[in-house]
């Protein structure tokens, strides 16, 4: 290329350059539609918000985001916030926009807000577009189907609501938006409280999920103490004039405390760190120091490393709703684990890595931030297994923790659970679990039911067996007695009111000593040939019901797969 084609490219880029550069903002930004904060969309329902909420959105942005819910159903949308600077929505503007109705644009003062806007269709599409302004924190939106006209947005509070027992619908989405809660699971939560933030922290609903929630308020006591769980930290809180509750469906008690503490054999590692101290004495930090109960050190690992494991046999299989950990608990000893995974398995089965409820990898659980403060985490959905395993994922210095598991026996959650959103989701609106993940969430038989099951099926038979022989015997001895007595005439019209007889309604199989032949023509006519009988019949025929019932008894004494096949 010449001298004069080189100055030609230059000018022309830099004349592309120079347009780009007074080209308006707005116009840049649209192509870059970066007006989206805050999203967490689910099948059934969802939470958006602008960039930076509640922070000032940035100037000339556009978001635009289409939210479905599966056919045949409404969609339901509720406005939680909207801060928009402008009078006119020339330039800063929120609509919702459906096959059949524009609404709004929204903005400022011009007009009312609608708290709920209801569609006919079960689609629409959310645009906000931002020009210049100064101030504002945007907007933020919840919406489900019309299967949840209860449905609150995440911003609500227990104080908000005036009755003492209400039922509401949380949207998929509420951890992460700002605002406190104070308390936890145990004592309560101040009725300041967000509502669906504290539910999540309280492991009612999964935040990926929402689901509804029961509330109870109560009075208030002078002290809320807050925690970590579920990734979310709650606050300690003062003295307040009421709190609330969350129903429970009773399924989370300390499995380590139901019957007694689990046996120190139950509970094994990959390996112990033994501690010489100053003096030379050696200090064993042992798997069976890793109870939460257990006042002292707990266990530590030899090595750091992502092959070392706490291993809990529960001895039978259990549901477990949670787990809580802590550090080493000893203030010299700065040691705690900051994230883990979840094995689980049951016998003669592989072990299973816990996942995510709408992703097929594994879970990475939220862990302690210091060696001695109290972290849970709940299992949505449980945990069914008799064997879990705890993976150490990040550690602070060196791998060492204390748990406890939170659940209940398989027989009583099946009687007593109120099964939440996620464990009967609707048929349209149904978590899609792969085969390895089902069986995490499939009631499986406890042991006391299995013993009941082979228990019926050994003495039913038996007792069938045998009453069926006692009554045959009983029979044949009557009808011998009669013959006896009656000089042998089993042809005679009395032979008619012989209960057991009567009944013989199909042919015995011919024998060369025996001529056996009934003949019923009408109920009325005698038997022409029954006289012919000899004993050798009454001794065939005990034969034959003796053989019956040693066959009933072996049926009985059948393995119980065997038998039921």
């Amino acid at each position: 290329m010449g001298c004069s084609g080189r100055l030609r490219a230059a000018r022309s880029a830099l004349l592309a350059l120079l347009l780009g550069v007074s080209a308006p903002p707005r116009l840049q930004a649209e192509k870059l539609g970066d007006g989206c904060g805050h999203m967490v969309v689910y099948q059934d329902s969802g939470t958006l918000a602008s960039k930076d909420y509640p922070g000032t959105y940035p100037n000339y942005t556009v978001c635009e985001k289409k939210i479905q819910i599966p056919q045949g159903k409404r969609l339901i949308l509720k406005i939680g916030d909207l801060d928009i600077e402008s009078q006119k929505c020339e330039s800063n503007y929120l609509t919702i926009v459906s096959s059949s109705t524009i609404h709004g644009p929204y903005c400022g003062n011009m007009m009312p807000i609608p708290k709920e806007i209801i569609l006919d269709t079960n689609e629409a599409t959310i645009r906000f577009e931002s020009g210049s302004h100064v101030s504002g924190r945007g907007f933020l939106l919840s919406y489900a189907s019309s299967d949840h006209p209860d449905l609150i947005t995440c911003l609500e509070r227990a104080n908000h609501h005036v009755k003492n027992e209400y039922s509401r619908y949380c949207p998929a989405g509420c951890r992460d938006i700002a605002g406190d809660i104070s308390g936890n699971i145990v004592e309560g939560y101040r009725d300041t409280s967000l509502l669906c933030k504290s539910a999540i922290h309280a492991g009612v609903v999964a935040d990926e999920l929402g689901g509804q929630i029961n509330v109870i308020q109560q009075k208030g006591v002078s002290r809320y103490k807050g925690i970590l769980a579920n990734g979310i930290l709650s606050q300690d809180g003062s003295l307040s004039d009421k709190r609330f509750v969350f129903t429970s469906n009773g399924c989370n008690k300390s499995l380590s405390l139901e019957d007694g503490f689990i046996p120190n054999s139950h509970i094994t590692a990959s390996s112990s760190w033994e501690e010489t101290t100053e003096i030379g004495e050696s200090v064993q930090w042992s798997p069976d120091k890793a109870w939460l109960q257990v006042q002292g050190i707990s266990w530590a690992s030899n090595h750091s490393n992502h092959r070392e494991w706490l291993e809990i046999d529960l001895g039978e299989k259990k549901r477990i709703t949670g787990i809580r950990t802590t550090g080493s608990t000893m203030l010299k000893f700065n040691f705690y684990v900051k994230t883990f995974i979840m094995n689980y398995k049951n016998n003669n089965s592989k072990w299973r890595t816990y996942k995510g409820i709408l992703s097929n990898e594994e879970k990475v659980f939220q862990g302690n931030s210091n060696y001695g403060d109290v972290v849970r985490n709940n299992f949505i959905p449980p945990i069914v297994a008799r064997y879990v395993r705890l993976i150490p994922h990040t550690w602070h210095q060196r791998i060492a923790l204390k748990v406890e598991l939170i659940g209940c026996r398989i027989m009583q959650a099946n009687n007593s659970f109120s099964y939440p959103m996620w464990q009967r989701p609707s048929q349209s609106t149904g978590v899609a679990i792969g085969k390895e993940d089902r069986t995490i969430t499939e009631p499986i038989p406890s042991e006391e039911t299995s013993l009941g099951l082979k228990l019926t099926a050994i003495v039913v038979p038996v007792l069938v067996g045998l009453c069926l022989f006692l009554l045959s015997g009983i029979c044949i001895y009557a009808a011998i007695r009669k013959r006896e007595t009656k000089g042998g005439a089993y042809g005679s019209s009395d032979a008619q009111n012989t209960g057991c007889w009567k009944q013989i309604k199909q042919p015995f199989v011919r024998h060369q000593s025996t001529e056996f032949t009934i003949s019923y023509n009408n109920e009325k006519e005698t038997p022409q040939k029954l006289d012919l009988v000899t004993s050798d019949m009454a001794v065939i025929f005990t034969k034959l019901i003796l053989w019956l019932g040693l066959s009933w008894i072996g049926v009985a004494n059948t393995p119980v797969d065997t038998a039921i096949l």
